[in-house]
């Protein structure tokens, strides 16, 4: 700096002429330019501790200005030209440019840093995502997120909630996609870790992961609930009517870095003196990537689309209750699995592939149970499921998946059981159509006997454009279809899988964002040669 204004000194001593007193305008604004990046990469490196190797780079070249800008003011003093002072002084301008370009191009990576610290922050969070903010991002349904305010069904409540049917999903990533099994990364609520701007920065502004680890606090815990209300009536002989307490269901939801996450879903079933409490899932999930998650834990089985797209809770739903072919507490397909799984983005451009692949204890002695103690045998289930979402036909899903296991029904009786499924859905409302086919295959290996029943259902929707889209008709029909000898479900001459034969007609109609009225009329037949039977059903879910 002090050879600088020998210089500024020196070229001011030459003779005044034109030439020499626009080299002297010039001048001035260069060393003020000089000074003012030398004051600023100076402040800079006082608090940029990160940067000291490129504060040290700029002090360098800066120090090589100066000596050219010396050398330039003994030769311009030296020669007998004026004229060749000119040309250092734009050397100058130009080697300074190059310095306001380099701290430009700093400024703007560090912008790029904070903000995607930011975004990384809320995305682990497992945060809620609305079916609006879905929208705008094709492919990122599952995820575990409300759909749309009103009453969408919900493919995940978060993202860690998800994971049967991500992404989400990564549904979503989800309280899911927590939703994963996506998770639940979705609910109505509040959500952690919000994208707001960061506070200006000064001096004594700390460094973007300073600032993420401020305001983002491990473990982050969300708790969304789900109740819901009921009154039924039927002709069918024996049946009473009358109001009734459906599931009450609490999701827990707990960011642990920013690649692990914790899910947790309990739910409190009314029984004729008391409450059945459950822990329906607990999942633990290392989110590497996009193509590759892995967890451990309890999970809805991703066998079937509605098992992993609509968890506990009536209000992620359209319909008052399940499929009979998903119901919890059936024993058509496994709805629970213990052990691991992976899952993931498939590479494959605009068909937006994925896949769950899952491996764990088979069914337990009651088949509608999970093995949660321990496996009944030594022999792993596993099962796996593959999706596309093609991005030019957002809300439209078509998979398949594939279990197997060995059952022990009953001591001294083993079969194999293979349960082969597929599904194409379109969940954006207008209409939203969901139809999905799966046969179980039972094998006895000593008589070689194989045993097949076949299920499926289609349900119909619309939701309805007047009326801020409160209204949302639909109707479902399913289809069970069993052999007249089967001994697996047959076990103790109780049979846990009927024929049937069903269909539905109702209404939802969305009393706020967080709650639902919802009106059915069921025609049904469970098993061979008997009658058919009507009921008026009528359900209030919400969520908290």
């Amino acid at each position: 700096m002090i050879i600088g204004l020998i210089q500024f000194v020196a070229n001011f001593s030459r003779p005044k002429t034109e030439s020499t007193a626009f080299t002297r305008d010039n001048a001035r604004n260069t060393i003020s330019r000089y000074f003012a990046i030398s004051f600023f990469l100076n402040k800079k490196h006082s608090f940029k501790t990160e940067r000291k190797g490129e504060a040290a780079m700029f002090s360098r070249l800066l120090g090589v200005v100066v000596v050219s800008l010396t050398t330039t003011a003994v030769l311009a003093q030296a020669g007998p030209e004026p004229s060749n002072e000119e040309p250092s002084i734009r050397v100058l301008q130009v080697q300074i440019q190059q310095l306001e370009k380099r701290i430009s191009e700093l400024e703007a990576r560090e912008r790029r840093q904070q903000a995607m610290g930011i975004r990384s922050a809320v995305q682990d969070t497992g945060s809620p995502v609305t079916a609006e903010s879905s929208e705008t991002s094709a492919g990122s349904r599952n995820e575990t997120a409300p759909a749309e305010v009103h009453g969408t069904p919900q493919a995940a409540l978060y993202e860690v909630s998800q994971s049967g049917n991500n992404d989400a999903a990564s549904g979503t990533r989800g309280l899911g996609q927590a939703g994963g099994e996506t998770g639940p990364n979705t609910g109505a609520t509040g959500q952690i870790g919000s994208g707001a701007g960061m506070p200006p920065r000064d001096e004594h502004a700390l460094g973007p992961t300073a600032v993420r680890e401020s305001e983002i606090h491990y473990p982050s815990l969300q708790i969304h609930g789900f109740g819901d209300v009921d009154f039924s009536g039927t002709d069918q002989r024996g049946s009473t009517s009358g109001f009734s307490l459906g599931q009450f269901v609490l999701h827990f939801a707990s960011a642990l870095s920013q690649k692990v996450s914790y899910f947790g879903e309990v739910s409190f079933t009314a029984q004729p003196n008391t409450f059945d409490l459950a822990l329906e899932r607990t999942i633990i999930k290392y989110d590497y990537n996009d193509a590759f998650k892995i967890s451990f834990g309890k999970y809805h089985t991703p066998v079937s689309y509605w098992n992993t797209a609509f968890h506990h809770g009536a209000w992620l739903q359209t319909t008052i209750e399940r499929p009979q072919m998903v119901r919890f507490g059936g024993t058509f397909i496994p709805v629970h699995f213990i052990g691991l799984q992976a899952e993931g983005n498939i590479p494959s451009g605009g068909l937006g592939l994925g896949y769950n692949l899952g491996l764990g204890n088979g069914r337990y002695e009651n088949l509608s149970k999970a093995g949660d103690a321990g496996d009944i045998n030594n022999n792993r289930a596993w099962v796996a499921n593959v999706f596309a979402r093609p991005a030019s036909l957002y809300g439209l899903q078509v998979g398949g998946s594939f279990y197997q296991d060995k059952l022990m029904p009953k001591t001294g009786l083993n079969f194999n059981e293979w349960i082969a499924s597929a599904h194409v859905v379109y969940t954006k409302e207008k209409p939203e159509i969901l139809a999905e086919y799966a046969n179980v295959h039972h094998e006895n290996p000593l008589t070689a006997q194989t045993f097949n029943t076949t299920g499926y259902y289609v349900q119909l929707a619309y939701r309805l454009p007047w009326d801020e889209n409160k209204w949302k008709p639909y109707s479902r029909f399913e289809y069970i279809h069993r052999p007249t000898l089967e001994p697996v479900w047959d076990v103790e001459g109780i049979s846990s899988v009927t024929d049937l034969v069903g269909s539905l007609i109702g209404v939802r109609y969305d009393i706020t964002n967080y709650a639902a009225f919802k009106a059915e009329y069921r025609n049904f037949r469970q098993g061979v040669g008997k009658p058919h039977f009507n009921g008026a059903f009528f359900q209030t879910a919400f969520t908290f």
